[in-house]
């Protein structure tokens, strides 16, 4: 599957209506591929948490995305899921902090200026 984030996904539920959804990411366990979906419906609740299918072929080689049914397999799948949501915030937390570090840096700069003149005078 080469799916870009934010693409838009269809899926059709057991009475036939339409849905659309937005991809968030795709990653791999156990040499299988999984998508994580969030709503992209105007009446979807804010609140709502993804969904993750796994993608397989279908007989023609399209990617089809099923539903994950085995409890251990979903086990392994939501842990991983949890892994990447951690890392992830940590790179946030780790660019705020790189953020908060330059504006320090630049204050300091100001202030060591600020005593180059004050010497200056």
């Amino acid at each position: 599957m080469e799916p870009e984030e934010g693409d838009t996904v269809v899926l059709t539920d057991e009475n036939g209506v339409e849905h659309e959804f937005e991809l968030l990411d795709v990653f791999d366990v156990d040499d299988k591929e999984y998508a994580v979906l969030a709503s992209a419906e105007e009446d979807a609740d804010d609140g709502e948490e993804a969904i993750v299918l796994r993608v397989e072929k279908d007989a023609e080689g399209n990617d089809v995305l099923v539903d994950i049914e085995d409890d251990e397999e979903w086990d392994r799948v939501s842990a991983r899921w949890d892994e990447i949501l951690e890392d992830e915030a940590s790179l946030e937390w780790d660019d705020e902090d790189e953020d908060e570090e330059d504006e320090l840096d630049e204050d300091e700069e100001l202030d060591e200026d600020e005593d180059e003149d004050e010497d200056e005078e």
